[in-house]
């Protein structure tokens, strides 16, 4: 991965959990969990938290369509990793009910809801909710909740660089799914853990707010979008707008102006984040709900 501490910088715990789990499967461990293993109380915490009940909890939607729905997501960000994931976690959740490679194959509330939350991610300020109008608005908010996480991870992987390696896709897939994306929890033991009576405002207060490498404020600048000294700005701007375009070059420039890989962790964490909340937020406000 671009940081080297993502793959590198695990507590003890955490790199004899790796070194286990890839003896056992004789596959080098994904980079996404290699990513949730650093640092768990900055954002793994929450994040996995939202994760497990949006893509496991009770829903309206089977979760080979919440599958589908991430998969979909991915294919906006451009993000191969996360769109041959999703493709592979259809196949196996949805065990034939749709067909990843045919849109067609969807049911149409499935579709109508595909089309919303497109316009969450492309357009957050310019938002119709007619095409979902007759389904109930729980459906709706399941699926503004598999949106959120996606709208999230699929920046990282781009930012950070996530591939697929051999043998990965089947193995990580099949965990993923067999586990109902749930870490053993003495992995995630860091830091302090709060509750604020939901799970997308536990997830802003530990990105956001809870003490960290960088500060409060230049977290909620990068949430915001901006603004923020150079190299800072141009780099939260394409992870939050065009995170597939992110290089190596991009991050050496950070580096070179004299940031430590923990806070362009932290920043891109935090732009990823801000982001997503704000298309969760226009969704929501569509619905006429309070954000």
């Amino acid at each position: 991965m671009r940081l080297t501490v993502l793959d590198h910088g695990h507590r003890r715990r955490a790199t004899l959990f790796l070194a286990l789990t890839s003896t056992m499967s004789r596959v080098d461990s994904p980079d996404i969990v290699k990513m949730l293993l650093y640092r768990p109380g900055f954002l793994t915490r929450p994040l996995l938290d939202l994760t497990a009940d949006a893509m496991r909890g009770p829903s309206y939607w089977t979760a080979g369509e919440r599958e589908y729905l991430a998969m979909c997501t991915a294919q906006l960000y451009r993000c191969p990793f996360c769109i041959d994931t999703h493709a592979e976690l259809t196949r196996i959740a949805g065990r034939g009910e749709i067909d990843p490679a045919d849109p067609a194959s969807a049911r149409p509330p499935l579709r109508a809801v595909r089309e919303f939350l497109e316009q969450l991610t492309r357009t957050p300020d310019r938002v119709d909710a007619t095409g979902v109008a007759n389904l109930p608005e729980s459906a709706v908010l399941d699926a503004l909740r598999v949106n959120l996480v996606w709208n999230i991870v699929n920046r990282l992987a781009n930012a950070f660089g996530f591939t697929l390696r051999e043998g990965q896709l089947r193995s990580g897939t099949r965990a993923l799914h067999r586990f109902g994306y749930r870490f053993p929890g003495f992995l995630l033991a860091d830091g302090k853990t709060t509750d604020h009576g939901d799970v997308a405002a536990d997830l802003r207060h530990a990105v956001l707010d809870a003490p960290a490498t960088t500060d409060p404020s230049l977290r909620a600048a990068a949430a915001a979008g901006g603004p923020l000294p150079e190299p800072w700005q141009s780099y939260v701007t394409a992870v939050r707008d065009a995170s597939y375009t992110i290089t190596d070059t991009d991050i050496a420039r950070l580096t070179a102006a004299g940031h430590t890989e923990d806070q362009i962790f932290e920043i891109t964490v935090a732009a990823a984040v801000g982001a997503a909340l704000r298309s969760f937020d226009a969704g929501r406000n569509a619905l006429g709900l309070e954000a």
